[in-house]
């Protein structure tokens, strides 16, 4: 122990070095209020983590602190004050630091916000979410690189544990958003729910309907862009909460069986799925894309008494259920939604060829259809292939480089990534004088169905020669 106290301390020192350390203990000791850098910044720092959030707490005035910080560091520093909530935050060196005075807290059963009075430093560090963040270091002169722990933060921090300052009944009735922060914590660290604490959850699952739909998804992305996000959707599943703030993700959950048939539980297929993708990929809406692949499979599964179970035009109905889940959840409403959308749609195309002869047609198909969202799409496919079958998923692996190189060749002959017609609708209403209407839809159509068919190359010159054919075929008289 003396030798994790040793590291401990040499890694508080040496972050203690950066001169905005010493200038606020300076300011501090000038208005004279002890002052303390407090939460997760010295968690991430015992973590040896990166971070830019430094959070400051006096026995005093927060934001009188802030101001006479920034009257030091001269007048390009700006102090943006929020009275409300009694805090301060400036930039400096690329750092957010925030300052705020000691406080206690109460709440009411039917509001998370809570009734904020001075406090001392015991009292502060108690209302903190978590042990780990319930950690403080003295900057005061007396004392100066401390460590105040007076809930074995530390400890929980070896031990690799989430766990509450206070009964978990409290902390998690009083915020119910600190639910979703364990296993936020939990996911992200890839610690464990300490059991008290996952019995609270369990206990107060309910309680997470007081919380906002947007602080809710703001977790749950944080989740998603985890390492690994299965941890989390499990310990939301096991807890209840997935159910009340996801439904439709919990009904993929379960295996049916008729006549000694069964389909794969396709909860636990997408949590691989999205694993799969994290591997692969940081981006947050191509993880949405592997979360929603299989959303509507609850709803279009049938039994055949010939082939089994299906889930026919799952990919078609998950497209569309994409909108509700986002408007519902807050998420947003604008290209990031339409890339989900597209991918939800398309997903099991990849696949289709992968297990068929590829042929141009189809690839130039593909190609128009996913436009540039190609790479993603071949990636959520990838990320799809979860069969413990290695001799399947050899043979799928092979297939899928196929089809990436057939891509890459039509891609390169075919132009067709974002593609725009070789002829607009106006070119053709000037050729055959036309007004806006049927046969220039109809046109346009052939000469796009052309292309994607290998009976034209994507050209201006061959475009037009089959636009004038088509016309003829049509009865439009040629001027």
């Amino acid at each position: 122990m003396e030798s994790d106290l040793f590291y401990i301390n040499a890694a508080i020192h040496r972050k203690l070095k950066l001169p905005v350390f010493s200038l606020v203990g300076e300011c501090a000791e000038e208005l004279g209020v002890e002052t303390y850098v407090i939460g997760g910044y010295v968690r991430d720092i015992l973590l040896n983590r990166e971070s830019k959030d430094i959070d400051f707490v006096c026995i005093g005035n927060g934001i009188e602190l802030a101001q006479k910080v920034a009257s030091k560091l001269g007048d390009h520093v700006e102090v943006n004050i929020f009275k409300n909530f009694g805090t301060a935050m400036l930039r400096y060196h690329g750092m957010d630091l925030e300052f705020v005075g000691a406080r206690k807290e109460s709440y009411r059963a039917t509001s998370r916000k809570p009734i904020v009075e001075n406090g001392t430093m015991q009292e502060d560090l108690q209302r903190r979410d978590f042990t780990i963040n319930a950690l403080a270091v003295s900057l005061n002169k007396n004392n100066y690189g401390e460590l105040i722990d007076p809930f074995n933060g530390v400890e929980d921090l070896t031990e690799r544990l989430i766990r509450t300052p206070l009964d978990p009944n409290v902390t998690y009735t009083d915020d119910p958003l600190r639910m979703m922060r364990a296993v936020r914590f939990a996911t992200q660290l890839d610690f464990r729910i300490h059991e008290k604490s996952l019995e609270s959850i369990l206990h107060n699952a309910e309680r997470i309907k007081i919380v906002s739909s947007e602080r809710i998804t703001e977790e749950l992305n944080k989740i998603l862009s985890s390492p690994k996000p299965s941890i989390g959707f499990k310990y939301l599943f096991d807890t209840g909460i997935l159910k009340i703030i996801f439904p439709e993700m919990t009904a993929l959950q379960g295996v049916d069986i008729i006549n000694g048939r069964a389909h794969k539980d396709n909860f636990y297929h997408t949590l691989q799925v999205v694993d799969n993708i994290c591997e692969m990929t940081d981006d947050l809406w191509l993880r949405w894309a592997a979360v929603l692949h299989d959303i509507a499979k609850p709803l279009t599964k049938r039994y055949d008494q010939n082939v089994g179970w299906t889930f026919h035009g799952h990919e078609d109905k998950g497209s569309r259920m994409v909108k509700h889940i986002f408007t519902r959840m807050k998420l947003p409403l604008n290209e990031k939604m339409k890339f989900v959308e597209k991918l939800v749609l398309l997903h099991l195309r990849p696949i289709v060829l992968a297990q068929s002869i590829v042929t141009d047609s189809a690839v130039r198909r593909l190609l128009f259809e996913a436009s540039d969202s190609i790479d993603a799409l071949m990636m959520l496919c990838q990320a799809d292939i979860t069969s413990k079958n290695q001799i399947k998923v050899r043979k799928y692996i092979q297939n899928f480089e196929l089809v990436k190189e057939k891509l890459k060749e039509v891609e390169e002959s075919d132009k067709l990534r974002n593609w725009q017609p070789p002829v607009s609708g106006e070119e053709i209403m000037k050729a055959f004088n036309l007004k806006p209407g049927k046969e220039v839809g109809l046109i346009k159509n052939a000469i796009r169905e052309a292309i994607l068919d290998g009976v034209i190359k994507n050209n201006e010159q061959e475009a037009q020669a089959f636009m004038i054919l088509v016309a003829k075929q049509l009865g439009i008289i040629i001027p």
